[in-house]
């Protein structure tokens, strides 16, 4: 009897397991190259509008997981910022996706204090699930014009590294 139950305990573990890794590769779909599409989602800017990944379909485009408490995040702003206003015109798109908990007014004051003109949402736990689990910020990722994920970097990189993974895709 007491086998028995072990194995069943077993069985709905293991299960429960392969389901919890299904779901953390949700949306993440496998092109002929192995490179993923990047999940499309919707999410409300500062303004409360909503916006959606698939409104840049085209453009290169960085997305940005990130916080305003976070030192290495508020580092990398700068180079984003620089590279959006300097490859904007050439199909460069930057969205920074804030994982700040409350409202936007946080988020707003401090993209107007920065000087940040790219646009920025409000992320949710939905959207960090659909790529695979932001275990840590900053997570960026590079987004080529056919929506396909080529680049993934977690933790600070400096303006040299995100402009040499556009600079291929422009």
């Amino acid at each position: 009897m007491r086998t028995k139950r072990g194995f069943l305990i077993f069985i709905i573990v293991g299960s429960l397991l392969v389901a919890a890794g299904l779901l953390s590769c949700q949306g993440q779909v496998a092109t002929g190259d192995a490179k993923p599409t990047a999940p499309d989602f919707t999410l409300k800017d500062l303004d409360g509008r909503p916006f959606s990944l698939s409104d840049t379909k085209g453009k290169v485009v960085i997305l940005d997981f990130w916080a305003t408490w976070c030192p290495p995040c508020r580092m990398e702003i700068p180079h984003f910022e620089s590279l959006y206003r300097e490859y904007g015109n050439r199909g460069l798109v930057v969205i920074g996706i804030s994982l700040d908990r409350g409202d936007a007014s946080a988020v707003r004051s401090f993209a107007e204090d920065n000087g940040i003109s790219y646009p920025i949402v409000i992320g949710d736990q939905e959207t960090t699930i659909l790529y695979g689990g932001i275990r840590g910020i900053p997570t960026t990722f590079v987004i080529d014009r056919k929506g396909r994920i080529v680049e993934k970097f977690v933790g600070y990189r400096s303006k040299e590294v995100f402009e040499s993974a556009i600079n291929k895709l422009l």
